[in-house]
């Protein structure tokens, strides 16, 4: 599978969102998966042992996207992001969470029925993340 991992990325970037060097307090996980989302056209929140997270990074990959990944069971943080998500769901399962131009698709059942019912692909090509 061809995606990209941002696991190291975001490290870096959740230690200068958290210290900026002069001990601040912890950054808003919430402001985080909203500055995260809108880092790249298509970005996947997913836990590296999730069967539903496989299948919608398989997805987008076999369409031809090449998103950026958030593994949040390797993060140290990911327990706080995932409940940030799981918030912004309205509760239940969060993962795996995916966004397109920096606006919330949805989970899977939401990501699916965008593929099945063909609003996905003008999502995808309005966001850059398809040229068909």
């Amino acid at each position: 599978m061809q995606y990209q991992s941002e696991a190291q990325s975001y490290y870096s970037s959740a230690a200068a969102a958290v210290g900026g060097g002069g001990g601040a307090a912890t950054a808003d996980p919430y402001e985080s998966v909203l500055r995260l989302a809108s880092g790249s056209a298509v970005v996947i929140f997913s836990v590296s042992t999730c069967c539903m997270c496989h299948a919608v990074k398989r997805l987008f990959c076999g369409m031809g996207v090449n998103p950026t990944v958030y593994e949040l069971d390797q993060d140290p943080r990911g327990d706080e992001i995932e409940l940030a998500l799981s918030r912004m769901l309205g509760g239940g399962s969060a993962v795996p969470v995916v966004f397109i131009g920096g606006k919330l698709v949805g989970a899977m059942e939401r990501v699916m029925a965008s593929h099945i019912n063909g609003t996905l692909v003008p999502l995808l090509k309005e966001a850059g993340a398809l040229w068909l």
